[in-house]
């Protein structure tokens, strides 16, 4: 769990200096600076969606995904877990520290170098995927607390507990995260990530933390399409 520790090593950090420093950055210019991260983050979800070798997959996914993240209600999870840290460990209000926590953590958690890295940290003790997420992650940090504050930095419990799973079962999923089965995930966070992007653009407010389990979902819809042969 090398490499899941220094992501979140680097996402503390990160989140500190963005913390400290982004006092001296106005608000305006805060704000710009969102935006410009919003589109960003939209063309990395579309560069990664458009991988997908079956469209059916996705669509399957999402929804199923969708009635199950609704069932659990992982959004408003999400957001009470946020709403307690903010109230025990921030001043700030209006739920800014949540917005901030939550953002954060889909960014972070959602994408193919999280559940790539953390197997191949797991299985083989490869830490170059996860180093190189922690480089990204570790910069992002400063730019989205320096715009949205300290919630940011608590982002790293999420990333803690998802990837040094994945980590630690490397072993029991290695027969089942095919190539295909991979690839998919990553479109499906793909389009989950654009998802982030549209939010942090105010564009629509879509439940993002309530579509995460469509990217689990992949993993029996490709097998039943591959035994099917639709894949």
């Amino acid at each position: 769990m090398l490499g899941t520790g220094v992501n979140v090593i680097a996402i503390v950090a990160g989140g500190l200096i963005g913390t400290v420093f982004g006092k001296i950055i106005p608000e305006k210019m805060r704000s710009t600076i969102l935006q410009g991260l919003g589109l960003a983050i939209m063309l990395i979800g579309l560069q990664m969606a458009i991988k997908t070798g079956n469209m059916l997959v996705v669509i399957a996914s999402l929804v199923l995904g969708a009635i199950t993240g609704e069932l659990i209600d992982i959004e408003e999870k999400l957001n009470r877990l946020g709403k307690h840290l903010e109230t025990r460990l921030s001043r700030q209000r209006h739920g800014r520290f949540t917005k901030a926590f939550v953002t954060a953590s889909l960014v972070y958690c959602v994408g193919a170098m999280a559940i790539v890295g953390a197997l191949q940290d797991g299985l083989n003790g490869d830490h170059s995927i996860l180093f190189a997420k922690s480089a990204l992650d570790g910069i992002t940090a400063v730019i989205f607390s320096a715009s949205m504050g300290i919630g940011v930095i608590f982002a790293a419990l999420p990333v803690l507990i998802y990837q040094g799973s994945i980590s630690l079962f490397a072993g029991a999923l290695q027969g089942i995260l095919s190539d295909p089965v991979v690839l998919e995930m990553g479109a499906v966070g793909g389009l989950l990530i654009l998802g982030i992007g549209i939010n942090m653009l105010k564009i629509k407010e879509i439940k993002v933390a309530n579509l995460l389990p469509g990217i689990f979902i992949v993993i029996p819809v490709v097998i039943m399409f591959e035994y099917l042969g639709m894949y």
